[in-house]
């Protein structure tokens, strides 16, 4: 199993198992980059990709449809909603 640890020094050090090394290595050369690079542009793709699925929403067609109607055609605020809105109005 992979150790991995963060230094004050933003340096990530990895022990990585020899034949992943290499299949890390080989992939470095097709794209014609160091290790290094291949590395830190791959975990900023999967790093993206994180941030933007845990950030999305994604709606089905039926909810889509309910979530435009409520906005177009708004429910009645309740007697509770309206204290709260006009008490942080004031405050």
């Amino acid at each position: 199993m992979s150790r991995v640890s963060l230094d004050t020094s933003r340096r990530l050090m990895m022990d990585i198992p020899e034949p992943v090394n290499t299949r890390l290595l080989r992939a470095a050369a097709l794209e014609r980059k160091s290790l290094r690079d291949f590395m830190l542009s791959k975990a900023i793709e999967a790093a993206d990709l994180v941030i933007e699925h845990s950030e999305r929403v994604v709606l089905s067609e039926r909810d889509t449809h309910k979530l435009m109607d409520l906005l177009d055609n708004p429910r009645e605020a309740n007697p509770n909603m309206v204290a709260v809105l006009k008490a942080r109005k004031t405050s």
